[in-house]
């Protein structure tokens, strides 16, 4: 599963499907030009000043921070763990190892499903899930974290084989 060197491999990276800037996006364009509309028709500057102010706030709100969130979230697979990084002010990392052998159920809404998109649980005995939000290609990372699971075990089985048992 690793290589020689025993070093850990990199499978995929992912990040939550792009689809969700759609809204953000729109947002920011009827955003500005509704900005723009409000400061061709304000008489007074300190209306226009308060157009721009609010325009630039709503526009920070709608379409900057959505883009900061997707972009601070990351999902990495290796050949031992799956690591999830979250978060643009208050960073949170989980991580599961393949090893401890973990179950994979796949939640999709049916946006996600046209999308090929969905929310990939990780259950591990009695932890809470950890989740993968909005997943590209669910069914490909499904499979391959099953895969990875399974090939842990198998690993840790012929492991097990390999060591005399100290009971004779």
């Amino acid at each position: 599963m690793t290589d020689p060197t025993g070093t850990e491999r990199v499978l995929v990276r992912l990040r939550p499907h792009g689809r969700t800037l759609t809204l953000p996006a729109v947002a920011a364009v009827v955003l500005c030009a509704l900005t723009g509309f409000g400061l061709g028709v304000a008489p007074e500057d300190w209306q226009r000043s308060l157009v721009a102010a609010v325009g630039a706030a709503l526009l920070v709100l709608t379409g900057l921070l959505p883009l900061l969130r997707w972009a601070a979230t990351r999902y990495v697979v290796t050949d031992r763990r799956v690591v999830v990084r979250r978060g643009v002010v208050v960073r949170t990392r989980q991580e599961v190892l393949h090893g401890r052998g973990y179950g994979v159920t796949v939640r999709r809404s049916a946006l996600q499903a046209a999308f090929r998109s969905g929310d990939v649980l990780l259950v591990a005995g009695g932890d809470p899930p950890v989740v993968l939000t909005d997943v590209p290609t669910v069914r490909l990372v499904q499979a391959t974290l099953q895969d990875l699971v399974e090939r842990a075990a198998q690993d840790d089985a012929a492991a097990r084989r390999a060591w005399p048992s100290p009971f004779g």
